[in-house]
């Protein structure tokens, strides 16, 4: 599968932003999603997981009440509704395809996941 992440830009403290990712080919749902987050420096860090349904979704303790990752899989495509956004959340953001299916504890590293996006970029202004 073939990820292409769009969506970021410069926004200030307390804004919002939509992340958006499309996957090419048919075989999206049989994937759990994950983004992942690198700062300048950084490793890259895991934001937030959807199962293969959507029902399903876990996030980091960072991002929790501020994040939503979403999916619809009629449109290959899987989103993270980004508010309250704070400087320390700027970042090269990454959506990340994992072909395992998600229990109870998801993945969170990037060693884990199969395919990835080509990264887009958030910066948060104070």
């Amino acid at each position: 599968v073939q990820l292409q992440a769009s969506g970021g830009g410069l926004v200030q403290a307390g804004g919002s932003l939509r992340l958006s990712c499309a996957a090419s080919g048919r075989t999206f749902s049989s994937y759990t999603m994950g983004w992942f987050g690198q700062a300048p420096g950084k490793e890259r860090e895991f934001v937030a997981a959807i199962s293969r349904s959507g029902v399903s979704t876990y996030y980091a303790d960072s991002v929790k009440g501020r994040f939503t990752i979403s999916r619809d899989n009629a449109k290959n495509t899987v989103y993270l509704q980004m508010n309250s956004l704070k400087p320390e959340d700027t970042a090269v953001y990454y959506c990340a395809a994992d072909r395992t299916i998600m229990s109870a504890t998801p993945h969170r590293q990037p060693w884990e996941y199969d395919y990835w996006g080509q990264g887009t970029l958030v910066t948060v202004s104070s």
